[in-house]
């Protein structure tokens, strides 16, 4: 199964360095690093991080450390590599699922009338909700690619011992649902941050109109057990897409953040946030390395 040859068969001929399953660890250990940076400059918004506000910031990049280590390990021992990365993957759901619950509260208002405990404006301007998610979501995807299919296709993981874990779906329908729910996730952070402008600037309308092309696109392919040509180069096209806003609109919150071309460090902090687009750029990316072989061996 290689569906990025089905849409450019060209790309039979070239011989990657790494795995698609490989690819994505990778990936996930630069998400964990760039996570852990990115809490520290929203946290320090405040002027004061909170002690249990430090648990992202340095879990992100020691996860990211380990993970890159399980990949030195996987080359001669893979068996426990894996476990290795599994442990790191729990972890880092748990830290975004605690993290959702710190930001929650934060929007609800515990001693106010029943009717007014939670409302939009208080979602909209309470600390985004849905970003410690982002560490679930890492440990959903990665915990995915740590196990290896055999037969490639097949839905059926090999566990530890030998032993194996029959899934009605394959790997890869996994990862297109995974990076679906990611996008879905990215494109509603996106729409209650801009939310706080109103959407005056035409600009931000660009991303949301991206994100939720991405997710129906993503997720209309995870449904499909055998997707045509022109499904797989729609979803190509539109993962290119979600690669090519990510990158406008962090070259469009950088110019916000300069007042008259020069840098001022505080602006960049309370400022629009630099990493946040990029997010589009790093889903599109992970549904990019979906379409790539599904081969791997079991060392």
């Amino acid at each position: 199964m290689y569906h990025l040859a089905t849409v450019f068969p060209a790309v039979r001929r070239i011989r990657l360095p790494l795995t698609r399953d490989q690819l994505m660890l990778l990936m996930m250990a630069i998400n964990e690093i760039f996570l852990g940076v990115d809490t520290y400059l929203a946290h320090a918004i405040s002027g004061t991080i909170r002690p249990y506000e430090w648990i992202p910031i340095i879990f992100g990049p020691i996860a990211g450390a380990l993970l890159l280590l399980a990949g030195l390990i996987a080359l001669k021992r893979r068996p426990l590599a894996t476990s290795l990365a599994t442990l790191v993957f729990l972890a880092s759901a748990a830290v975004g699922l605690l993290g959702t619950y710190f930001h929650l509260i934060r929007a609800i208002l515990p001693f106010a009338p029943a009717a007014q405990k939670a409302s939009l404006s208080m979602i909209v301007w309470a600390p985004p909700i849905l970003c410690p998610l982002t560490f679930a979501l890492i440990g959903w995807l990665g915990i995915s690619a740590a196990w290896v299919e055999e037969p490639p296709g097949s839905g059926t993981l090999i566990l530890p011992g030998g032993r194996r874990l029959p899934l009605p779906y394959s790997k890869t329908r996994a990862y297109f649902f995974i990076v679906g729910l990611g996008i879905l996730a990215t494109l509603i952070s996106s729409v209650l941050d801009h939310a706080r402008t109103g959407f005056v600037n035409p600009w931000l309308w660009v991303p949301t109109a991206a994100g939720i092309f991405g997710t129906v696109a993503a997720i209309a392919l995870a449904m499909l057990d055998a997707p045509t040509r022109i499904d797989l180069m729609t979803y190509t096209a539109t993962m290119l897409l979600l690669c090519l806003a990510g990158v406008i609109g962090a070259v469009l919150h950088i110019n916000d953040n300069l007042s008259l071309n020069t840098v001022v460090i505080e602006r960049f902090i309370r400022g629009a946030p630099i990493l946040a687009p990029l997010l589009f750029a790093n889903m599109g990316s992970l549904g990019l390395i979906t379409l790539l072989d599904a081969g791997e061996s079991i060392q």
